[in-house]
């Protein structure tokens, strides 16, 4: 079982679907949680981890407003003196084909998907290097390998966080710090649960392994990511998708 214990785990987007099974997983680990959130949107989660017996802090954070984000991480470094892992997960949709898109669509979504990251990870990073060891891991998407009709601006974002993702692995690499990114395929979460059935059944034969993915199964491989198991993984796009994608 991966021992997270004694780790300090930030997550943004925390408050349900992946995020909240990340965290909900984390805590399970013996980690200590900062999920963040908009608003008081991750209470609920932080309350099902703490009776649980894990501990969790629910943070407010908007990942698009770079003093939300230094507000959070000053916050949970105050209370804890350290960030060991960054999971880098908030995300939205704004689908519509390029034709049809609206400017704002593509800013929205650059800037909650992929500028979001540069946010968060400038922000811990500092810290991250004088301990000499973190982890971040971020969240991509099928989508950003392999393109997808109506989604120019989440496979933008997406494709681009695995750029981003590579590239600063290798800059932190040499101070313990590893830096991965976690792509799932279609995954049973509020954004696939409104398929028609025939939408869904023509989704499923695409993946050979004939299913759609639960939040759990991209949680463990975020687990895995932020334990000491993976020091030797970095600059890597972990595919979590029933091998839609190989």
């Amino acid at each position: 079982m991966i021992d997270l214990s004694g780790r300090i785990v930030f997550i943004t987007g925390a408050s349900r679907g992946i995020g909240k099974q990340i965290a909900l997983k984390c805590a399970k680990a013996g980690a200590t949680v900062a999920a963040c959130a908009r608003e008081d949107h991750a209470f609920p989660v932080v309350e099902e981890i703490n009776i649980a017996g894990g501990v969790a802090e629910a943070i407010s954070l908007d990942v698009t407003d770079g003093d939300s984000v230094t507000a959070a991480v000053k916050t949970v470094l105050d209370r804890f003196q350290r960030i060991d892992v960054l999971v880098n997960n908030a995300g939205i949709v704004r689908d519509q084909i390029l034709i049809r898109m609206k400017p704002e669509e593509w800013d929205d979504v650059i800037a909650t998907n992929l500028t979001s990251a540069f946010t968060c990870v400038r922000a811990v990073l500092r810290p991250m290097l004088k301990q000499r060891w973190g982890r971040v891991i971020n969240i991509g998407s099928v989508v950003g390998q392999s393109g997808n009709s109506g989604q120019i601006n989440y496979a933008a974002s997406k494709a681009g966080l695995i750029g981003f993702t590579k590239a600063l692995a290798q800059e932190v690499a040499s101070r313990g710090i590893t830096v991965n990114i976690v792509a799932p395929g279609m995954i049973e979460t509020d954004m696939t649960a409104d398929l028609g059935q025939q939408a869904r059944t023509a989704l499923e034969s695409s993946i050979p392994m004939g299913r759609l993915g639960l939040p759990e199964d991209v949680a463990g491989a975020v687990c895995f990511l932020a334990s000491v198991e993976s020091s030797y993984i970095t600059g890597q796009v972990i595919g979590v998708n029933g091998g839609m994608y190989m």
